[in-house]
């Protein structure tokens, strides 16, 4: 007897009619047909099942602070970061908790799973990162929260941050962070680099650096981050989030930039919303997107994952924890219009942000850990289209979130009708 069985489900990879059955927190089969008994049995009626959705980047010590001591007047990131400076002495670690907790409340309702979240480190106190720690431990049967030690302020620029970021770590924090472009000088983004990189490497971390979140072509510290990943041998485990000069640099740079992010298998996590939010503020028209290049990143074999960054916070005052959202926008804003690339797109918000993660178990695959979600979609590329409404959260065998399906009634000459969003047959090619 199983725990809980998934009946006549759509899989990602273009399987219909299939059952997923769960024993123990694993996935124990998956295949048509399954007769045995389970304690809980889901019919999924066509609809389409995929492993939980990740985001690679967000900050969730500032999530849901909107209006908090004030607004983000201009929209631009640096009135953000001076918005959270005034917000971080009065915010309580309390404070943190409950606002984090509640949005991993959210995130489990949209189908997400796992979670990296940049935790601030030029603080003394390091309220975030306690309370951070304390989230991480309350929510682990829900999701997985990964945390990166974020010397927002420059861990050079900043007298402290380096002390704290070496806390952070010895307190518990998974992976080390940075900002290179925001130290005084471009020298000392680049050393900056070099030292929390040997820093990661002594302690067999990860290494996630906001990288070069600028509109300035010459912030090139990407190929810096590159060249030390190579250099300490630590290719597949380091990720530059953002890379938004990219967007304005000339191509004949990037094609010596790309290739070297290759060879030291550096990882590309783009935030669709949050980019194309904060860039180009200076430009008049025509106005830059925002959005590194995707498509060039992708197509050189880079793992590109989308991350949604903040949500209600003092970079953006909307979103709504919606793995979906960032794909479509991601979709628009990098002309990723054919089918395949739509496709891909639903890769960059699961497959590919496990594997920045590093995360285990995670797949439909039998023995995989029980990690998934329902959509009321019968495809991914239906699924970015209509950011699909999800049916049911499953963690570990069990259903912790269920929701039941959206329908429309129309009135009609001959009584109500029901309208199905999804009953729009979409073409198989082109």
């Amino acid at each position: 007897m199983f725990d809980l069985i998934v009946k006549n489900a759509n899989l990602p990879d273009g399987q219909s009619g299939v059952d997923i059955a769960c024993k123990d927190g694993l996935i124990a089969a998956v295949e048509p047909g399954i007769t045995a008994e389970a304690g809980t049995v889901i019919e999924a009626g066509g609809n389409l099942v995929s492993p939980p959705f990740v985001d690679p980047h967000f900050h969730m010590d500032a999530t849901l602070s909107l209006g908090t001591p004030r607004m983000n007047v201009s929209g631009t990131l640096l009135e953000g970061i001076a918005l959270w400076g005034e917000l971080k002495p009065i915010q309580s670690i309390d404070d943190i908790i409950a606002r984090a907790l509640r949005y991993c409340d959210l995130a489990v309702t949209k189908g997400i799973g796992a979670i990296r979240s940049h935790v601030d480190t030029c603080d003394d106190e390091l309220k975030g990162v306690q309370a951070l720690l304390e989230v991480r431990e309350r929510v682990k049967d829900r999701l997985d929260l990964q945390l990166v030690a974020f010397p927002q302020d420059g861990v050079l620029r900043d007298p402290t941050a380096m002390a704290n970021t070496v806390r952070a770590l010895d307190m518990g924090v998974d992976v080390v962070g940075g900002i290179p472009h925001f130290e005084r000088t471009m020298a000392d983004g680049a050393e900056s680099v070099r030292l929390l990189c040997e820093m990661a490497a002594e302690r067999g971390l990860m290494v996630d650096m906001h990288c070069d979140e600028s509109d300035d072509p010459l912030s090139r510290h990407i190929e810096t981050l590159a060249y030390e990943t190579r250099r300490l041998g630590l290719q597949g485990r380091v990720a530059g989030s953002h890379l938004t000069s990219m967007h304005s640099m000339d191509n004949y740079y990037v094609s010596k930039l790309i290739p070297l992010m290759v060879e030291a298998g550096v990882h590309a996590i783009p935030n669709p919303l949050i980019n194309i939010m904060l860039q180009g503020r200076h430009d008049s028209y025509p106005k830059r997107r925002g959005q590194t290049r995707v498509r060039e990143l992708r197509d050189a074999g880079i793992t590109v994952g989308f991350g949604s960054d903040c949500v209600m916070d003092p970079w953006y005052s909307l979103g709504r924890a919606c793995m979906l959202d960032v794909a479509f926008m991601g979709l628009h804003v990098g002309q990723l219009s054919s089918r395949a690339d739509m496709d891909w797109c639903f890769d960059a918000i699961t497959g590919n942000s496990a594997r920045i993660m590093g995360l285990d178990g995670y797949g439909l695959a039998k023995g995989c850990a029980a990690n998934f979600v329902l959509l009321q979609a019968r495809d991914r590329i239906e699924a970015i289209r209509l950011r699909a409404h999800r049916l049911a959260t499953i963690r570990k065998g069990a259903v912790i979130c269920r929701s039941a399906p959206v329908t429309h009634e129309l009135a009609g000459t001959d009584g109500w009708s029901e309208l199905d969003e999804t009953a729009f047959a979409p073409p198989q090619t082109g």
